[in-house]
Order: structure tokens, then sequence, then C-alpha cells
């Protein structure tokens, strides 16, 4: 038949693995694969290449993987809208998010989302490593920044910016810098890592803020891998910081925090709503996406 093997290979496809894509359609890792040899024999076309550590798909695998997705995807949303008119979202949702975003924007707005649709249950796992969504059971992640490529669907939720600041009481003492080479003079706050993104606006011959796109590596006497802790060091005139929005937002607004080197700050950082191609049609995951994006755009 026409239809067999479609769903088998848009698994391996999309999860890199006949192992994973078995686990997912609960049927044997030998039964996958000869779907799979079938539908290749069938259509006379390679459509993966297979080695002991990865499987990836072949050009016209690509092509044909997204015709078959289309498909799939078509079906599944005639049976969810049947569904639907019968039943209400309801059900876990499993989701991850970094440490402070997830505890300072994400996670209110999950409440909040919780007492209007009582029959969903929420169980997140904050953390700034970056989880397989797959292995770990995950339903939705939230991220920050450049995606990487893959086969999972995301949705932009909102944007961050990343201010470099400093407490008035320091720039006094140490004066204020006003190019990227005056931070050598200065004692830098650093967090987990110790470099500073920057965009050189002013570099010549560049089209594009990908190419002037500068890491700028700094140094100080303070380390911590708490923004909240760093926010208070700087506070407390210890030294320059950078630091997304979320955490020098109200202290910038007070005054107590000085916005320095604005000529360089990189642009927006967007925030994604990342998640499995399988719950893209789940009523509750899009009910929670579409949520969220609405009240943090």
């Amino acid at each position: 038949m026409r239809w067999d093997g479609i769903s088998e290979f848009v698994y391996v496809a999309e999860y890199e693995s006949f192992t994973r894509a078995a686990k997912e359609l609960g049927i044997s890792t030998a039964q996958v694969s000869r779907q799979i040899s079938a539908l290749e024999k069938r259509l006379s076309i390679k459509l993966l290449y297979r080695t002991t550590r990865k499987v990836t798909l072949t050009e016209e695998g690509r092509v044909f993987y997204q015709h078959c997705r289309s498909v799939l995807d078509g079906l599944d949303a005639a049976e969810q809208a049947v569904s639907n008119l019968q039943s209400k979202p309801q059900g876990t949702i499993k989701l991850t998010a970094p440490v402070t975003y997830g505890e300072q924007q994400l996670l209110p707005l999950v409440n909040d989302f919780m007492v209007q649709y009582s029959d969903i249950e929420v169980t997140a796992f904050l953390s700034n490593q970056k989880i397989d969504l797959v292995d770990g059971g995950y339903d939705l992640a939230i991220r920050i920044g450049k995606l990487s490529d893959s086969t999972m669907m995301a949705k932009k939720l909102s944007r961050r910016t990343n201010f470099v600041c400093a407490a008035p009481a320091y720039l006094e003492k140490y004066g204020t810098p006003h190019a990227l080479s005056e931070l050598s003079q200065h004692n830098c706050l650093l967090g987990t890592r110790d470099y500073w993104h920057f965009i050189d606006f002013k570099k010549a011959g560049s089209k594009k803020d990908a190419d002037k796109e500068k890491n700028l590596r700094v140094s100080g006497t303070v380390q911590y891998n708490s923004g909240h802790s760093l926010v208070d060091a700087a506070l407390k005139g210890l030294g320059i910081v950078q630091l997304p929005d979320y955490y020098v937002q109200k202290h910038l607004a007070s005054g107590a925090l000085v916005s320095l080197l604005d000529n360089y700050r990189e642009p927006e950082e967007s925030i994604w709503a990342v998640y499995p191609h399988n719950r893209h049609l789940s009523p509750k995951i899009r009910l929670l996406v579409d949520y969220l994006a609405e009240r943090l755009a």
C-alpha cells in the first residue's frame, strides 16, 4: 500500500534514529527498518544514509520528508478537529526553561494559565543546560537566542536585550568606558562565561549584523553563576556587568545602575517555544504556546 513505511520514515527522519522512532511508534526496530527498506525499493530512491552512529536524510529524502510530514500533519489535524468537538484540553505538559527566565517570566504566566485551564497539569524543570526533549520526554522547551538546526517546531514568543551597566559610585571612582577596548581597564563581573557579546556597528565593509558580532573576553575579581548575585555586586559598586533586561530594568529606571556602551549593544535575542513535531497539534500544547506568545509579545 502507498501508506506503508511513511510514518516510520518520518519518525526516523525526525529522531535521526531507528531505535527512537521504533520506541515512539511502539513497534520493533527491525519492523521500522523493513518498512523503510520496502518504501525505498518501491520508490526506487535512497531516502536515508545509515551509519553506525547516525541516520541522515539524502537530498531526495529531505524533499520526500517535507511532503510526507505535511500529509501526516493534515491527518493529525483532521483527527484532532473531530476530537476537539467532544473534549477540552487536558492532561500533563512537561516543559523545561532556563532557570532565571523560568522563575521570573515564564512560570508566573504558567500559573495564570493553569487558573484558567484547571484540567491541565504542568511539570517544569528549570535548567540552563540544553536538554534533549525526546530523551527526556518533554513536550515543550523555552530557548533563548539562535536555534540550532533541527526537526523541532519553534514559535517566537518574545525578545530580550542584554545591557552593560554599573553603579554611579563605581563610575565616579574608576571612570566610564566609552569604547570596548577600555573594558580591559575595568573590573568586569563575570557569569558562567568569560566573554561578553557586542556588535561593532563601525566595522568597515560589514553588510550584515552577523559580520559585526564580537565576543570580547573580559576579566575581573568576581565570577558567579547567579544573575541575582551579579546584580547585587554591581549595585554595591564592585564592577561592570552584562545581563539581560529582566535582571536590570528596574535598577536602570531608578538610576541605581547606569547603562554603558549603548552603541555596541547587540541586537535583541529571540525567545522561542520549541517542541517536537508530533506535539504541535496537541490542543494543550498549542493552547499554552499561544497563551505565552500573547502575554510575552
